[in-house]
């Protein structure tokens, strides 16, 4: 017996003495005394109530835009807006998106991340519930703003939050992300017309009512407002503090051409996005297609981003190269375009399906942010730049396709525009899929 515990702890020593300083490191941290019971049963209920609070912030990430595409024309009447104006309100999301987003990491690092994303959720409810009824353009225009403030800060988070949280899930967590935002985007595509009617046929009561929606998200954020972390807390060695001293370094993103070609992809699939989701339901009712029918087209766009956005990031975080999936998107997007501008209302289904595969470029550069930085603080700032740099690259887009709808007459050159513009997304999304980090490029 003692023959076999001597050989034994030789081989425990030998073991120790071949392994690595990080190694050691790590070893001593999985050997250090378990997380208490009440402890572990507490970060089990709060890591279930981020899940919650995750799906229920996706699913108010859009709906302030859709339904407002799916009654365009009935405000446009109601607050008697021009084509320029309605397209200048159609480029409100993206401005706030840029102006606001950036804001986020820094608000992150003074209130934490939760307690940013449920005041998000507040201002998206506040917003919504008071636009339809302050009875001028410019009032809707500051009550919008008010709930995409919300948005920016969360769409910004939402990426910083999956890293936080589940460091070994960030594509299977991005994905039920994505497939959240999608699902409250295309609802409120497809049922803001109905409830409209069911309520009276008011277009004031059908945009108010996604307030309810809002207000619901606030509430798994509320118990967590305090978490302040920028990481779960765990045991460290000399290594992992100097490895997390160096994580948490500000980095010169801008150097980063791989930041540059995320924030450029990200910017023109958010133009193709906001262009779709404030202008096709229009471009199908001007063919010949009735209202809600054109709503309905316009869900069917959004909801094929479902099953796709849980699919695709999980698939491209199994791929060293992600470019091909921008590749392919691409070439969705152009046959779509190329639909509307031949046969609108003949093909309207075919041309509302290859368009929702296309729009899944978002859940692609969500998840590329989660992996070409390797650090949670070098997560934070490109999810910030690539977000802020990219809806201001798409800012002029939705605008431009008012004035030139309204000057043409017509959706030819609007849809032309949008088809070129789909070439160098394919482009830039190829480049920024390639296999590096920009903690590497910063540093270079």
């Amino acid at each position: 017996m003692m023959t076999l515990m001597a050989r034994e702890e030789t081989r425990t020593v030998e073991t120790r003495t071949a392994m690595s300083p990080t190694e050691r490191g790590t070893a001593a941290a999985l050997s250090t005394p378990e997380t208490p019971p009440a402890a572990g049963r507490t970060r089990a209920w709060a890591t279930r109530l981020v899940v919650v609070g995750i799906v229920l912030s996706a699913l108010n990430l859009r709906p302030a835009i859709t339904s407002l595409g799916a009654l365009l024309e009935e405000v446009r009447d109601g607050l008697g807006m021009s084509g320029s104006v309605a397209g200048l309100l159609t480029s409100v999301p993206p401005l706030c998106f840029a102006v606001f987003g950036v804001t986020a990491p820094r608000l992150a690092r003074r209130f934490g991340p939760a307690a940013v994303v449920c005041a998000g959720m507040a201002a998206i409810t506040a917003g919504l519930l008071i636009r339809p009824y302050l009875g001028s353009t410019a009032g809707f225009l500051a009550a919008s703003a008010l709930a995409l403030m919300g948005i920016a800060v969360s769409n910004v988070l939402m990426p910083v939050i999956v890293k936080r949280w589940f460091p070994d899930r960030v594509g299977s967590m991005t994905g039920l992300y994505s497939m959240a935002l999608a699902l409250g985007t295309s609802l409120a595509a497809a049922v803001t017309v109905p409830l409209t009617h069911a309520m009276g046929g008011s277009w004031r009561s059908g945009l108010a009512v996604w307030a309810a929606v809002a207000g619901a998200a606030v509430l798994p954020w509320l118990p967590l407002v305090r978490d302040r972390g920028t990481a779960p807390a765990q045991p460290q060695g000399p290594e992992q503090e100097r490895a997390a001293a160096e994580r948490h370094a500000p980095l010169r993103i801008t150097r980063s051409r791989t930041a540059w070609a995320l924030a450029v992809f990200f910017g023109l699939q958010a133009t193709a996005a906001y262009i779709t989701m404030g202008w096709m339901a229009q471009i199908f009712r001007d063919a010949g297609v009735p209202a809600g029918t054109a709503g309905v087209l316009l869900a069917v766009t959004m909801v094929m981003g479902v099953p796709l956005a849980f699919v695709i990031p999980r698939v491209a975080t199994r791929l060293p190269h992600q470019g091909p999936i921008a590749l392919v998107l691409g070439v969705c997007g152009l046959a779509g375009y190329a639909g509307l501008y031949f046969a609108p209302a003949a093909g309207a289904w075919a041309w509302a399906l290859l368009l929702g595969i296309s729009n899944c470029a978002f859940p692609l550069a969500l998840t590329m942010v989660g992996m070409r930085a390797r650090s949670g603080q070098g997560v934070v700032q490109l999810s910030a730049f690539a977000q802020s740099t990219g809806y201001l690259i798409s800012i002029p887009g939705p605008l431009l396709v008012g004035v030139l709808y309204q000057h043409s007459g017509g959706w030819g050159l609007p849809i032309a525009l949008m088809a070129g513009l789909m070439v160098p997304q394919m482009v830039v999304g190829f480049l920024a899929g390639r296999d590096r980090t920009v903690e590497d490029e910063a540093v270079r």
